[in-house]
């Protein structure tokens, strides 16, 4: 292994960033100047979002894989451009490494943030690293652009808009679940058994791909557009359906109703969940990191929205007055908390 010291910063930075080719015509100036240069597009705007993850907050690399870790920060930030009907065109990358890490592991990790930005035609342009004396943290700003009148901000749900979701939810969270058990479990064993224990994941695999390597659902977004439909209000599923719902009335000034039969649910999130013994429908509610795409349209999309792949109707936007409810299967109903993920507060969200 080679020591990063070796290299120094900007041998790394040239090692990490080499052969990095412009896919995006406004990227005029990438790596390897004081600061990127991107041409302004006629009749567009330009979108920026940030995402700082942190080794032990946001991520364990007791079984993240590094090239694992450099695609989800990527995707975190994809996702966020997405959300906002827009088309990502740019990412700069900042990491804070320790001495533990060598230019071997800084390979792995820009390998899979590559790997993203060749996937979603992303230009790397940028960045910084310095040392942390405090574990690994890896910050992504993207870059996005959009014609001003296709921008979807948050705060445009109506009154009897329908609410929609991509995918399925609670997959993420379950996965988690599952890592930290065999955690506990690897952490358990004497010593001289550490090498020769595996975990036995099988039949689990997707529940594992959902929260080491999720996917921003670029292929939704241009299943929209090719419908011709526009959501009213969007957002990206990190924190948590609840949480997220919520973000949508409050921004936009209304209520909504979600039915809890209608919540897409995966098999081996269901089955997950009774082995757990957690409630499936709190899981998907609040376990947050699907990075799914949550969003309204009018009611008169009725028929078209329902024939997209991949989309459900859970429910229907109110007026503000009437709150924001879980309908249950025998039709009670609950207001909806926020109670995902919240990393400023000691506890989950009230």
């Amino acid at each position: 292994m080679t020591p990063i010291s070796q290299l120094g910063e900007f041998g790394l930075i040239e090692r990490l960033t080499q052969d990095l080719k412009p896919m995006q015509p406004s990227t005029l100036t990438g790596v390897g100047d004081d600061c990127a240069v991107i041409a302004g597009t006629e009749g567009e705007q330009t979108l920026v979002t940030t995402d700082l993850l942190m080794e032990g907050i946001h991520f364990d690399l007791v079984y993240t894989p590094l090239k694992h870790l450099g695609y989800k920060a990527v995707m975190v930030n994809l996702s966020d451009i997405y959300a906002m009907n827009a088309t990502p065109r740019q990412i700069t990358v900042s990491v804070a490494v320790g001495k533990r890490f060598t230019v071997e592991h800084m390979d792995e990790l820009y390998a899979g943030i590559r790997m993203a930005c060749e996937q979603h035609e992303v230009d790397l342009v940028g960045g910084d690293t310095t040392t942390s004396l405090t574990g690994l943290a890896i910050s992504i700003t993207a870059i996005g652009t959009a014609a001003p009148d296709q921008i979807v901000r948050r705060s445009g749900a109506k009154d009897t808009d329908l609410l929609c979701v991509s995918g399925n939810l609670g997959a993420a969270y379950m996965g988690l679940q599952l890592l930290e058990r065999e955690k506990m479990v690897f952490n358990s064993r004497p010593a001289k058994e550490v090498e020769a224990a595996q975990p036995d994941f099988s039949g689990r695999e997707y529940l594992l791909e959902r929260i080491l390597k999720p996917e921003a659902r670029r292929d939704i977004v241009k299943s929209l557009n090719e419908a011709g439909i526009r959501p009213t209000a969007m957002i990206d599923i990190s924190d948590g359906l609840s949480s997220e719902a919520l973000h949508i009335c409050k921004a936009s000034g209304v209520g909504c109703r979600i039915y809890e039969e209608h919540i897409p649910l995966d098999y081996q999130t269901a089955s997950t969940a009774e082995e757990f013994n957690m409630n499936v429908t709190t899981c998907a509610l609040n376990g947050g990191e699907d990075y799914e795409l949550l969003f309204t349209v009018p009611l008169t999309e009725y028929e078209r929205v329902k024939e997209l792949a991949d989309i459900r109707i859970i429910g229907h936007i109110t007026r503000a007055e009437l709150g924001a409810c879980l309908i249950t299967r025998d039709g009670q109903e609950f207001p909806l908390k926020a109670q995902g993920w919240n990393p400023l507060t000691a506890e989950k969200e009230a």
